[in-house]
């Protein structure tokens, strides 16, 4: 074997999210989402610009040594025939559309992956099981020696719960449940049900829930899911439409639930706060009850996962308080299809080319933040504002004057849309593609819904906080972090508000009534319960927002800012520096911090200022 690192691309594709990512040795290299070079949320096709984009960044004469798919696409058409048999004759009307996705791309997905990477991959491509890439995308850059791995999702080829083990550079599977049971498509049914849509509104029903109250909990358990002590569970298919239709629900459900689907731009309801509270009570416990099994099972301390349900950042973060003996947790970032092309990198590389893991050096991970996509220059940033017409109000290429300006801005009300350096790999923006504001505003989350998203008026925002400050602001403890924004923490009790909920529940349970009432001194990211989605900045993963965050402190006494995802309702996040100047000027944002560079809106000519809110968008 030659001496060279070997160079392993990992791809995801033809169903969701799909995604490339180059991994050298045991070292990863680059990795990102195709939605955001074709601007197509979600984007399932064969990811074309992020191999280009990978390949660039493993370097123009580095060979490609072996590519790695993140499924068995003959296994999964296995599991299709199969179900389609099982549940004949009522599949009759699925059959032809899943027969032809199965029998076309999928089994064909060896062609286009040696056209695009040549003839010297072509006797190196491996095909590695969907919860096998999940699980490597876990535990190979998790901080631990050795870890039980969870991996819950939808369904992989027949897996949708998995229980491994890793040690060292080896990961031994454990137990498995099969579909059509699974908690991915129980979650999906009441996203369904609830008038969202599958595979990219669950985040929504997790925040709608703390709105409602958990008592269908009982009912969905003793009626839809038979869940077990060591948490291992099965659905009552009776109620699903998976097997039979391409519907996540059924006549059946809609009984059980008390009506039909909502109509996904109608009226939320309390009917609906509730069906979200109780299936968010059942998934927390059935994840619990997993992982305490997973950990029991691996005689383990220690715990990664991934897999979508791995995303749900309310059950992860009562995973965290309440697992007898966990000493640590680790999610994978891009815990969804996309990290399945990262997981199965790294799985190559290490169990085919016995790549050395660098586990628990110093106790940090080997994720980089997750800062894995491109980084255009500053010559690139400039050309696209000479290009698209901008009047730029100052370049700043101190670092220290860059903060302390960006932090008066924010501290002055402004809205700014923050590009700065390697886009981020995973669903969350974490600081990089990210619009910022002061987390004091009382109007912060109606007005950013409103103005800038586009989007439901409800929905919380994230907030954003220095690493060594955040166990002042949130229930954590000093030193516990949350780097990639993965898990929830509550708002200190002595920075609370009382609200009153007299009224709410009987009434129409008018929520952007409710929401305009302040619930602590950080109300722009303090949900309805307290609760916030907490990320944490630290100087190692990304200095110039760790700087921003003290400059923003040192100005106004306080360290928390709204992190929010810089796009707009139905689109992928930004990119290039020309989708961040999209954005900026179809947007109500303020200011456009992009590199050195500071644009304000109030500077551009009418005509490009009257581009705000013209620009159409898709609905999730």
């Amino acid at each position: 074997m030659s001496s060279k690192p070997p160079v392993v691309l990992g791809v995801s594709a033809l169903y969701h999210d799909a995604a490339a990512a180059v991994v050298r040795g045991g070292d990863i290299v680059a990795a990102a989402q195709e939605e955001r070079f074709t601007r197509c949320r979600h984007d399932a096709r064969f990811p074309q610009q992020s191999v280009a984009y990978c390949q660039a960044a493993a370097g123009s004469s580095a060979a490609i040594d072996a590519v790695a798919y993140y499924e068995d696409p003959a296994l999964a058409f296995d599991r299709v025939l199969k179900s389609a048999i099982e549940a004949a004759p009522g599949s009759q009307a699925i059959w032809p559309q899943a027969a032809t996705l199965q029998l076309g791309e999928k089994l064909a997905i060896a062609e286009p992956l040696t056209r695009h990477l040549g003839p010297r991959a072509a006797d190196q491509l491996f095909f590695v099981d969907h919860h096998l890439s999940h699980a490597a995308s876990a535990f190979y850059p998790s901080p631990f020696g050795e870890a039980a791995i969870v991996v819950v999702d939808g369904v992989g080829e027949w897996a949708s719960t998995s229980i491994a083990h890793g040690r060292d550079g080896a990961i031994e599977m454990r137990s498995q449940i099969h579909y059509p049971h699974s908690l991915g498509l129980l979650y999906a049914a009441f996203t369904h049900h609830c008038g969202l849509k599958v595979n990219s509104g669950e985040y929504k029903l997790m925040g709608l829930a703390p709105y409602g109250q958990p008592r269908h909990a009982q009912r969905i358990l003793d009626d839809l899911i038979d869940l077990r002590d060591d948490g291992s569970f099965r659905l009552n298919t009776a109620y699903f439409g998976h097997l039979d239709s391409f519907a996540a629900t059924n006549a059946r459900f809609e009984a059980w639930a008390g009506g039909p689907r909502r109509e996904p731009e109608g009226q939320i309801g309390v009917e609906h706060m509730d069906l979200a509270a109780s299936v968010q009570a059942v998934i927390d416990e059935a994840l619990w009850r997993i992982c305490r099994q997973a950990l029991i099972s691996c005689s383990s301390q220690f715990l990664c996962l991934a897999g979508g349900v791995a995303l749900n950042c309310v059950s992860v973060g009562r995973l965290a308080r309440r697992l007898p003996g966990l000493e640590g947790l680790w999610i994978q970032p891009a815990a969804g299809d996309a990290g399945g092309a990262l997981g199965a990198a790294l799985q190559v590389a290490h169990e085919a080319f016995g790549a050395p893991r660098h586990a628990g050096v110093g106790r940090h991970d080997a994720q980089q933040g997750s800062f894995l996509g491109p980084a255009p220059g500053d010559d690139a940033i400039d050309q696209a504002l000479v290009e698209a017409g901008i009047v730029v109000h100052q370049r700043l290429d101190d670092a220290d004057e860059l903060a302390t300006h960006v932090a008066q801005l924010l501290a002055d009300g402004a809205i700014v849309g923050r590009f700065d350096g390697r886009m981020e790999f995973g669903p969350r923006a974490l600081g990089n593609r990210s619009i910022l504001a002061d987390a004091r505003r009382t109007d912060g989350q109606l007005h950013l819904n409103q103005r800038i998203k586009y989007r439901e008026s409800w929905r919380p925002f994230a907030p954003i906080v220095a690493s060594e400050s955040a166990h002042r602001y949130f229930d954590l403890d000093e030193g516990e972090d949350s780097p990639y924004m993965l898990r929830v923490a509550h708002v200190r009790p002595e920075l609370r508000r009382e609200v009153d909920w007299t009224g709410f529940r009987e009434g129409s349970g008018d929520m952007i009534a409710f929401l305009g009432k302040p619930r602590s001194t950080i109300p722009a990211i303090t949900h309805v319960d307290y609760s916030a989605r907490v990320q944490t900045v630290d100087s190692r993963r990304n200095p110039s927002l760790h700087r921003l965050l003290h400059a923003f402190e040192a100005l106004t006494g306080c360290g928390v800012l709204i992190n929010t995802s810089f796009n707009r309702r139905g689109e992928p996040i930004v990119c290039s520096p020309k989708d961040a100047i999209d954005c900026f000027l179809a947007t109500g944002i303020d200011v456009l911090s992009i590199g050195p560079f500071i644009v304000r809106k109030s500077d551009q000519p009418q005509a490009l200022r009257a581009l705000e809110g013209t620009v159409p968008f898709e609905p999730d």
